[in-house]
């Protein structure tokens, strides 16, 4: 597909669909025929900066009652907000109907301050995918927020799990106090989850601070040890050192934080836009199945994760690394291939289907 506006994710559904979404322009389908149509642009829609519809998801029982999940920015409260949607689909693929916000009042970057890095809208996560559990993942970012990170209260810069009306998953571990709907916490902007075939377990992609993107495996109740809160307690050290050393600030800080999770791969110390991950399943794969593919958008290629039986990384591989476009989106498609999107390409983004040879 091509003539798109940032295409942020796709879905597919069990009777050939595919959706899509475009961060300032809503939710559009493809049908099994090829054609095409948009089908949700709703007016409380708030797309500035990085924000707009970004993640969709398709229930598990979509066959039955046609229902799916999307993340977007909302002004329906009044100040910005992210929020996860549920809809319903009419058979046509036309309209959606039945809306019912099920997770409100995620954080969102409602202000700028001259010196505040990025703008109005920044890090927002946003990708959501069902896991094997039965339960819908949602990736949330810190808004460029010192504090967001290691708040259990706030929803921001975490890893979400729950139930499809909203309510926390059962297991989700969250320390007392917290809320309970967080599964997973101390994130920067992760904007990629998947979940490995062999047992069922999440990993994210997560975007570093001009150094260090990140993949890695989540359990339950674990801190991902981001905490870009500065010396004097109330900046955003995101990009500059919170240590007394002047070393930059770690994606990853076992200093502050012993049993703070450490990544299964890191980018060489480089932040290169990392987005969507996506395990392979299948033989067609060969080599690659059971890998993770990693889109970039700013190191323009995807990278391709070998992991051992153990989960260990045992090798990484660049793909479509000669072409010099931004990819945004990596989704296995019921046949085995796999979908991606690109960013900001001129003259249009495109939605690319991509085969092993």
């Amino acid at each position: 597909m091509s003539g798109l506006q940032n295409p942020w994710d796709l879905a597919f559904t069990p009777d050939g669909a595919m959706l899509y979404t475009e961060r300032a322009r809503g939710l559009s389908v493809r049908r099994a025929d090829g054609t095409t149509a948009q089908i949700f642009r709703p007016a409380d829609l708030l797309a500035e900066g990085q924000s707009g519809i970004q993640g969709v998801a398709i229930d598990p029982a979509f066959a039955t009652n046609r229902t799916i999940y999307v993340y977007m920015s909302s002004n329906l409260s009044g100040a910005g907000d992210n929020r996860v949607i549920r809809l319903t689909v009419n058979a046509g693929y036309t309209a959606v109907a039945d809306r019912t916000d099920i997770v409100t009042g995620i954080n969102y970057k409602n202000t700028w301050l001259s010196g505040d890095p990025g703008g109005r809208g920044a890090h927002n996560g946003g990708r959501i995918r069902f896991g094997p559990d039965g339960f819908l993942y949602i990736t949330t970012g810190d808004n460029h927020s010192g504090p967001l990170p290691q708040n259990l209260r706030a929803l921001g810069a975490k890893v979400v799990r729950v139930d499809r009306d909203g309510s926390a998953a059962a297991g989700n571990n969250t320390p007392a106090g917290g809320d309970a709907r967080i599964y997973a916490w101390g994130f920067r902007n992760p904007q990629g989850i998947t979940f490995r075939p062999t047992n069922g377990q999440p990993y994210i992609s997560e975007h570093g601070p001009g150094h260090s993107d990140e993949v890695t495996a989540l359990s339950p109740g674990i801190n991902g040890g981001w905490d870009p809160l500065c010396l004097n307690g109330t900046n955003y050290c995101g990009y500059t050192s919170n240590q007394a050393s002047g070393a930059p600030t770690p994606m990853t800080d076992t200093a502050k934080f012993s049993g703070a999770r450490q990544p299964v791969w890191n980018n060489n110390g480089r932040s290169q836009g990392i987005a969507a991950s996506e395990f392979l399943r299948g033989t067609q794969w060969k080599a690659y199945d059971g890998a993770i593919a990693v889109a970039f958008m700013g190191g323009t290629r995807v990278e391709i994760l070998r992991l051992d039986e153990a989960g260990a990384l045992v090798g990484a591989t660049p793909v479509l690394n000669t072409l010099g476009i931004r990819i945004r989106a990596a989704v296995l498609a019921p046949d085995g291939s796999l979908y991606l999107s690109t960013d900001g390409r001129s003259g249009g983004d495109e939605i690319w289907r991509v085969v092993p040879s």
